[in-house]
């Protein structure tokens, strides 16, 4: 990353790929893994004669991920059928304690790591760019090498798949609004950038941390606090992800390849009004076994 175009490429844009890589892939690791080669591969190139490196970096990425899941489905490393993914989750959801179960999945919705291992893998990539990151069809089309015609039918089938998702499960698209400032607190996170997150949160925003019920922490109040704990616990080397919770933004936070908390942020308009962090240890446990698969 020794080249200056190719350093700021990566400070500018490997959040936004790694979330793009993680929510194709259900790892971080492989997320992570993928977006390197993918800058690996834009060291190689001649920077000047790519006219838009963002777009040409989501391109990159998306057929990495796209080969990945393709590669992974033909060594039977990503789950069996549907019918053993609806088992495993089963299984997995009895052996939690009722009790955190039930306040656990009100919390967090782990549809989308669960249902999405039935969509193909065109249709997981379409899906993802498309109705999650809001890419137009024709430049699906430019990533995937098909038709936009033929990419539309790719996502209204991965649509009716996703319906057909598990009881009790579903899978929450942002709006637009929402897929943005998830963005922008994600760069800012990722840059320990103070004021590009105080630009998305209201002025009296607050925040609380569920640590669970033998841990009691207070409420902050005030955006510039709620900003600066947010940078202290989220800022690097934590690696921030979208997964949206309840039709509200949410981030899932990693240190490594362990999952340290949730963050669901409640929006008003364009505004966080309040941030929720959900750091329980047997609640995060949960959600990372159900990642597992």
């Amino acid at each position: 990353m020794d080249e200056p175009e190719v350093s700021l490429a990566y400070r500018e844009h490997r959040p936004y790929l790694v979330d793009l890589a993680f929510r194709m892939l259900g790892d971080i690791g492989s997320a992570e893994d993928v977006v390197q080669d993918a800058f690996t591969r834009l060291m190689r190139a001649d920077v000047s004669e790519i006219e838009d490196v963002r777009g040409w970096l989501i391109v990159v990425t998306s057929r990495l991920s796209l080969d990945q899941i393709r590669s992974a489905r033909a060594r039977h490393e990503r789950a069996q059928d549907a019918s053993d993914i609806d088992h495993i989750a089963r299984e997995r959801s009895e052996q939690a304690d009722p009790a955190d179960r039930v306040t656990f999945d009100d919390s967090v919705r782990l549809a989308l790591l669960v249902v999405l291992e039935r969509l193909t893998p065109a249709e997981r990539v379409v899906f993802v760019l498309h109705d999650v990151f809001r890419m137009p069809f024709d430049e699906v089309a430019a990533t995937v090498g098909r038709t936009s015609q033929a990419c539309r039918q790719l996502a209204r089938r991965a649509r009716q798949r996703v319906a057909m998702g598990q009881d009790g499960l579903r899978f929450d698209v942002q709006s637009a609004e929402h897929r943005q400032v998830t963005e922008t607190f994600i760069a800012a996170c990722a840059s320990g950038n103070l004021d590009r997150l105080l630009a998305v949160m209201a002025p009296n925003a607050w925040g609380t941390v569920d640590l669970g019920p033998e841990t009691k922490t207070p409420v902050v109040t005030g955006a510039d606090r709620v900003a600066r704990n947010l940078l202290r616990f989220w800022g690097p080397p934590a690696t921030l992800v979208s997964h949206p919770v309840g039709g509200q933004p949410a981030l899932l936070g990693f240190y490594g390849h362990d999952l340290a908390g949730v963050i669901v942020l409640n929006m008003d308009a364009e505004l966080i009004q309040a941030v929720q962090v959900i750091g329980d240890p047997r609640k995060l446990s949960f959600l990372q076994s159900q990642m597992a698969q």
